[in-house]
């Protein structure tokens, strides 16, 4: 199937999403006036220290605290020199945001620092080497590691990413080095900064869209912007040459490329708290600070139906397809649960789950399919990356 990585300017939004043919798969949204600080790296400046939580509050522009667990970030880079590693009150650090602020919720920052390229991450702090999980190939994560090796140091460690799979060894040993060395860049000159200084700032929403996992099942990128085209072609011819050919400029001047895709119309459909099944069946999302719920309901879809667990089952599966797919969509993470129609057969009960296990492999950020509790609800975790959908707008 042919994806398109689609991105453009919607009123005071740049809006980057993928589309197979002209469904929308997963779709970000960026603020023209307001860029994200998530992944930026700052010069923090320990304000305070909450001993029986075993974390710290960081200061990191005027007046922005985030906070720090101390217990997970064990070797911090010091702006001054320190005989030991244990953090105090009036400490310089650098630190990176790893979550953003929600609601009432500061910031959480990290010191085990993440340099991302689009087949390994570097991690400061970390002298570990990890294979994501989606590789399942083992004779394709002893290569990987294998390739790995002379990389290798007790201040950092690395995680080979998905986008690795069967690509030449120099491909994935260039990018290394080119992490290794913006590491080095930041830890030598980052120290030198006054505090609150903004040491790095990650690249726009879009170009992560680019580099974080969906360029190789991308077979173009296209954009009717100017500005966006020559900052797209800039990274690709920096960081990823071989995906330049992917790179095409919208010129129609009858049709705008948001209205050729209809995407105001599919992110309001997005954003709905109902969605139609074809059944007639309904499912019914809603996102709270804690988690989000999610109900499959019958509807009229058995009007008729002498074999009632059958229409269950197929209604569910039907649901389970859609549900993937919203949650990707619409970026959930976190805990969710889902309630789906009851049904009394143990046969049917595991097909759905096997199900669910397949869809969710098909999703870019790691989601795990945790269990069926004894009220049959499905507990399903997701891994925070950007702010949900309706966040972001």
């Amino acid at each position: 199937m042919n994806h398109k990585l689609i991105i453009t300017k919607l009123d005071n939004h740049i809006v980057s999403a993928v589309f197979a043919e002209n469904d929308m798969l997963q779709v970000n949204l960026d603020k023209t006036d307001k860029q994200s600080i998530l992944g930026n790296i700052y010069n923090g400046k320990v304000k305070n220290i909450v001993k029986n939580i075993n974390a710290a509050f960081v200061e990191i522009m005027d007046g922005r605290m985030c906070y720090l667990a101390i217990e997970e970030n064990p070797k911090p880079i010091y702006a001054k020199p320190k005989k030991t590693d244990r953090i105090v009150i009036g400490d310089e650090i650098l630190v990176q945001i790893s979550k953003e602020d929600v609601k009432t919720k500061a910031p959480v920052v990290t010191t085990n620092l993440n340099f991302t390229g689009k087949y390994v991450v570097l991690i400061h702090g970390k002298s570990t080497l990890g294979v994501s999980s989606k590789i399942d190939d083992e004779n394709e994560r002893k290569r990987l590691k294998e390739i790995m090796k002379p990389f290798r140091q007790e201040t950092y460690g690395f995680i080979i990413r998905t986008n690795a799979v069967y690509k030449p060894a120099e491909q994935i040993q260039e990018e290394v080095t080119e992490l290794i060395r913006q590491y080095e860049e930041i830890k030598e000159f980052g120290i030198h900064k006054s505090a609150f200084s903004l040491i790095y700032e990650t690249p726009p929403g879009f170009i992560c869209d680019i580099r974080d996992g969906f360029a190789d099942k991308i077979n173009e990128i296209q954009t009717d912007k100017q500005e966006i085209y020559d900052n797209i072609y800039s990274y690709l011819k920096s960081y990823q040459k071989e995906d330049l050919p992917k790179l095409k400029f919208y010129e129609d001047k009858l049709i705008t490329l948001g209205n050729l895709y209809g995407i105001r119309t599919k992110l309001d459909n997005a954003l709905r708290e109902k969605v139609w099944l074809k059944s007639g069946g309904t499912i019914i999302i809603q996102p709270t600070e804690a988690l989000t719920v999610i109900d499959v309901n019958t509807g009229k879809a058995i009007s008729g139906k002498k074999k009632a667990q059958d229409t269950f089952l197929k209604i569910n599966m039907e649901a389970a397809t859609e549900i993937a797919k919203q949650i990707r969509l619409r970026n959930l993470s976190g805990i969710i649960i889902i309630d789906f129609i009851d049904m009394e057969e143990p046969d049917y009960k595991n097909r759905l789950m096997k199900e669910l296990e397949e869809l969710f492999k098909n999703d870019p950020i790691k989601t795990t399919l945790v269990d069926m509790t004894a009220l049959n609800l499905v507990e399903v975790t997701r891994k925070k990356v950007r702010k949900p959908l309706y966040e972001q707008l």
